[in-house]
């Protein structure tokens, strides 16, 4: 079995795999859901190097080791009002991944171009940092949106304080078509009956770049709703992504 390894880069708490045999010499990054942790991607850093991908997660700011104080802290400030704390932790992470790639390119015998991908907040964070890293040549978000204000959305989503919108002001990808222009390849997988995270933010996303900056490319941006699926995974979405890291990277 192969062993995952643990670091700090920057002060940022993280776990890597690397593939024991058919090293493909590419990095796949994967990010955890709200509240969770580096070690809460174990499966899927497994996955990946079982394919012959350098996989590695973080902890998100204000998750895992990087909590302010306890998951119960951290649930009940994010729920009280998402856009005013839940903003920042997407931004601010976001702002990270260039690091870590620095950091990994600089580790392991890898190729420039990388993946990431996450599952709901996770995926959120991989969709603003393909917008702002150019290497990132492939975003695999689950559950996610690319509107950070989530229009009906069946929570209560507050009210943004002054840092909070300078978050989504600079980070919200919906809003930042341009930084899109380079035409990385990103598959959207949401729940069709996803009350939580609406899927039609990953629709809406995909028609505009469509129609501008992947004009000539429509193919590279897609958003696959899956029936019968709410706020969760499923096997398909896996099945979806295997086949697009073997595929594009």
């Amino acid at each position: 079995m192969l062993e995952i390894q643990q670091i700090s880069v920057d002060n940022i708490p993280l776990i890597y795999l690397q593939p024991d045999n058919g090293d493909r010499g590419k990095l796949v990054i994967w990010l955890t859901g709200f509240s969770g942790s580096k070690e809460s991607c174990h499966a899927q850093l497994e996955a990946f190097a079982a394919l012959g991908y350098t996989a590695l997660s973080f902890d998100p700011w204000q998750h895992g080791e990087r909590m302010l104080a306890d998951v119960d802290e951290l649930r009940a400030r994010i729920r009280g009002n998402i856009r005013r704390y839940f903003w920042p932790i997407l931004a601010e992470t976001a702002r990270e991944v260039p690091r870590i790639i620095d950091w990994a390119l600089a580790q392991f015998p890898v190729d420039e171009q990388v993946a990431i991908g996450g599952i709901s907040m996770g995926g959120d964070i991989s969709v603003a940092a393909a917008g702002i890293d150019r290497r990132i040549a492939l975003g695999m978000p689950w559950i996610a949106t690319p509107d950070w204000l989530r229009p009906g959305t069946n929570e209560p989503v507050g009210e943004a304080d002054a840092d909070a919108q300078a978050c989504y002001d600079e980070f919200n990808p919906l809003t930042h078509l341009e930084r899109y222009a380079h035409c990385p390849r990103i598959m959207f997988q949401n729940g069709a009956e996803d009350e939580q995270v609406p899927p039609d933010g990953s629709v809406r996303f995909r028609d505009a770049l469509r129609q501008s900056h992947y004009r000539d490319c429509p193919e590279r941006i897609d958003a696959v709703l899956h029936p019968g699926i709410a706020h969760q995974v499923c096997d398909e979405m896996w099945h979806n992504t295997e086949r697009l890291l073997l595929e594009y990277l």
